[in-house]
């Protein structure tokens, strides 16, 4: 009789949990599957966002077509390229932070939330901030100049190719450093105390400590960061596409989804848009689940 009511009351809660997930699940399915499942479909045809006629069935011609398109091979590039720039620092230098925040008594709440502002600001609203700064007669270069000695030298932060790229690697590194130290410091935080009062009564320095206890429970929050990092970085768009609207040069900066938004709002080719979209998905749905696989092998323990 135990095990049957014990059996009976699992099931309720069973039903019960559907029935407060079923509204989310809806929801979800109606704002990320039908988009996703509607774009895959879209792919495999020829429409023009102008046009009345009815879209033509084109199979994989819209993906042959990228493979074959030297415009979207430099978006491809122009993204690793911004990834690769921003990733390692991002990660490195939270991690850094984290360390440096918790190693002091005084102050660590402040601290967080000092670089945790800027990551509260929308995209658009940080990129017009370092519009400003980037401006020839803006903080940029006054602090270029003050730096190495100058006097009225522009650094043409927004027009040449490896300045321009640079400009928004720094926005993007400026924005998202505080939120990423924040996780380091919630993981930093977790491992208990009396581990690293072992370690330096056994005569460990603080580099010892660090790089034999810390660092080697942090590997589920480095995965996690490093994975949201190169998400992140994959999906950027917005500093790229106000850069590109105040005047820019769009070839170096050309990512994935500025490409995408140029190919279906500016040139009207909504099936080749979202044959890049799809692609996009692709990638980062494989590091998500890259993400997952990982954290389940990298569980450590305290004990």
């Amino acid at each position: 009789m135990r095990r049957n009511k014990g059996f009976s009351m699992e099931r309720k809660k069973a039903r019960w949990g559907w029935v407060f997930v079923t509204p989310s699940l809806i929801l979800f399915s109606a704002f990320s599957f039908y988009p996703i499942i509607n774009a895959f479909y879209e792919s495999f045809f020829n429409r023009n966002l102008l046009s009345l006629r009815p879209p033509s069935f084109v199979g994989w011609n819209n993906y042959t077509y990228l493979f074959r398109s030297r415009e979207f091979w430099l978006s491809v590039q122009n993204t690793l390229i911004f990834t690769g720039g921003t990733f390692v620092p991002l990660v490195v230098f939270s991690l850094i932070l984290a360390i440096l925040i918790m190693s002091i008594s005084r102050f660590q709440r402040f601290f967080q939330m000092a670089f945790y502002s800027p990551a509260v600001l929308s995209s658009v609203v940080a990129a017009m901030i370092w519009l400003l700064i980037f401006d020839p007669r803006g903080l940029a270069n006054q602090g270029m100049n003050a730096f190495l000695g100058t006097t009225g030298v522009n650094y043409n932060w927004l027009s040449t190719t490896g300045m321009l790229r640079l400009s928004t690697i720094i926005v993007y590194f400026w924005k998202y450093i505080g939120y990423f130290t924040v996780m380091f410091v919630s993981g930093i935080g977790a491992i208990p105390h009396t581990l690293n009062e072992a370690a330096l009564i056994d005569g460990a320095n603080r580099w010892q400590l660090f790089w034999h206890v810390t660092f080697p429970l942090l590997k589920p929050t480095t995965i996690l960061v490093s994975i949201m990092t190169m998400i992140q970085c994959l999906k950027t768009f917005s500093t790229q596409y106000m850069f590109t609207s105040a005047g820019a040069p769009t070839r170096p900066i050309n990512v994935i989804t500025l490409n995408i938004y140029n190919t279906a709002i500016k040139d009207y080719r909504i099936g080749r848009a979202t044959a890049m979209s799809i692609l996009l998905f692709i990638v980062m749905f494989t590091f998500t689940w890259l993400q997952l696989r990982v954290s389940r092998t990298e569980d450590v323990s305290y004990m």
